[in-house]
């Protein structure tokens, strides 16, 4: 199963003659390409051969189906399909669609050797999911809107992105491809951001406004200001339409990125990881969102006590940069102040969230057990929404759900910390990058609520496919070792040397 095939010499002509699927799909783009021209026009056609080529791939390839999620979700979540529909599914939701769909025909067409994996959160996740529908139908009485269906269901696809990672990531190449794209994805979003942030307002606007032809806003707060006020300073938001969750995502990445950077093995050479890093990490702070900066400070400072102390270094020479660059940049003064405005509680967006903890709060007290769902309040007095997880978590889904989540966390970290002193410096750092950027995630999700919040479908995808990969690799290690050797190593996994063709490669 891991050793090298042996080279395929067979000529197109060959692979034609035996590959039926292939032969069709030849046809069919030929076919396409001929009537699409005469009917449509060049343009419209050259797009569809292009999307035709891409759903291809997508169908049969599961790489292809996670590095397009990845970068979906990194770099343009909110697009849709250009025209007009009922429901417009976005490409987020297409394209973890048809991963699902590859692997789970591989699933049944070879279950011998794709066998359907389920990880240690499994099946409590699918009771988390359970409970979120329960709370869903019971929050509006059986009767949920169309468009709150639709979020739901593509929130759902974004946690079940658990099961398709955990299914799809069987090898260590595969966990390197994975990691090394996320980190790459995040560089190019970040660089986005950053170009669009640094261009004139009026050529930045209009660029934005252009993709309102595949479902971005065209009107009302294209682009950020700090309080809304567009004669201050304006905040990098890139293609994720919000500054906060923009700043989670970025959050996220850098700090795998940072782990990587101070891992013995790097996954990219150090000064790739360190430019995508610089970009990852400057485009956050001109996000100004403090959670995805404290976010990120935490899970450098986890990183940094558990195994990296080389961490602290960097972290040093970061905020050194950082300092200067806000000093060239000439916004030093409104960054310390909106910080510490932001710890005091004394700016208007901190006053916004005490009232929505407020008001969240009250809900969970007149719902304490299985909470609002996912609509809107059904007291007038009340409205639903909170810049918290936990208290998003508590009030749509109750008490009950929160406990199951903080249960389900806890548990993968428990299992992912007694894993780790077992492992060779490779796999360990990419499992540390895992439970950092999951830190990072917890710790925004104090003050943000985007990675439980079914209109932010990629937030919830990016965060189960962190905790997916990180199930991956303990899945992988533990299922390719021979049985006889598990029993009598069962806590030396990375000692047993080259008998596990998954540790060493």
């Amino acid at each position: 199963m891991f050793a090298n095939s042996p080279p395929n010499q067979r000529t197109w002509r060959d692979r034609l003659v035996q590959s039926p699927m292939l032969m069709a799909s030849l046809a069919l783009i030929t076919g396409g390409l001929i009537g699409g021209i005469t009917a449509f026009g060049p343009l419209y056609t050259v797009a569809g051969v292009l999307a035709l080529f891409v759903v291809t791939a997508l169908l049969v390839s599961v790489q292809t189906g996670l590095i397009a999620t990845l970068a979906i979700a990194t770099i343009i979540p909110f697009g849709t399909l250009p025209f007009k529909a009922i429901i417009t599914p976005n490409f987020l939701t297409l394209v973890l669609v048809a991963l699902n769909a590859v692997w789970l025909f591989r699933s049944l067409a070879r279950p011998d050797t794709y066998d359907v994996r389920f990880g240690s959160l499994g099946l409590p996740l699918i009771g988390f999911l359970g409970l979120t529908f329960f709370s869903l139908i019971l929050g509006a009485r059986g009767l949920p809107d169309l468009q709150t269906l639709h979020n739901y269901a593509k929130f759902v696809l974004g946690v079940g992105c658990y099961f398709s990672v955990i299914n799809c990531v069987r090898d260590r190449a595969t966990i390197r491809f994975m990691i090394r794209a996320l980190i790459i994805v995040g560089g190019i979003s970040a660089l986005i951001g950053l170009v669009l942030w640094a261009l004139p307002d009026a050529i930045a606007l209009q660029l934005l406004v252009a993709l309102g032809r595949i479902g971005y806003p065209t009107s009302g707060r294209v682009l950020r200001y700090i309080e809304d006020d567009p004669n201050g300073l304006e905040r990098a938001i890139g293609l994720g339409v919000d500054p906060n969750s923009f700043g989670g995502m970025l959050a996220l990445v850098a700090v795998l990125t940072l782990t990587q950077l101070a891992a013995p093995q790097p996954i990219l050479p150090r000064r790739v990881l360190a430019t995508l890093g610089g970009l990852q990490v400057l485009a956050l702070l001109l996000t100004f969102s403090r959670a995805a900066l404290f976010g990120l400070i935490i899970a450098a400072a986890f990183l940094a006590t558990v195994r990296y102390r080389r961490l602290w270094r960097y972290m040093i020479m970061v905020s050194i940069l950082g300092a200067v660059l806000l000093v060239g940049l000439g916004y030093a003064d409104e960054f310390i102040q909106r910080v510490l405005s932001g710890i005091q509680f004394r700016d208007q967006a901190q006053q916004m969230r005490l009232g929505e903890y407020a008001n969240a709060i009250a809900i969970i007290q007149r719902y304490p057990v299985f909470g609002i769902g996912f609509g809107q309040a059904p007291d007038l007095d009340l409205s639903a929404g909170v810049s918290s997880i936990y208290l998003a978590i508590a009030q749509r889904m109750g008490l009950v759900g929160l406990a199951v989540f903080i249960c389900l966390i806890g548990f993968w970290f428990m299992s992912s910390l007694q894993l780790l002193p077992e492992l060779d410096d490779e796999l360990a750092s990419w499992l540390l990058g895992c439970q950092g950027a999951l830190v990072a995630a917890l710790a925004v999700g104090v003050a943000d609520h985007y990675f439980f919040n079914i209109e932010f479908s990629h937030m919830a995808t990016l965060f189960w496919a962190t905790i997916g990969l990180g199930s991956a690799i303990e899945i992988c290690i533990r299922s390719h070792l021979p049985a006889d050797l598990s029993r009598a190593y069962p806590n030396n996994l990375a000692r047993i040397g080259k008998d596990n063709p998954f540790t060493y490669p």
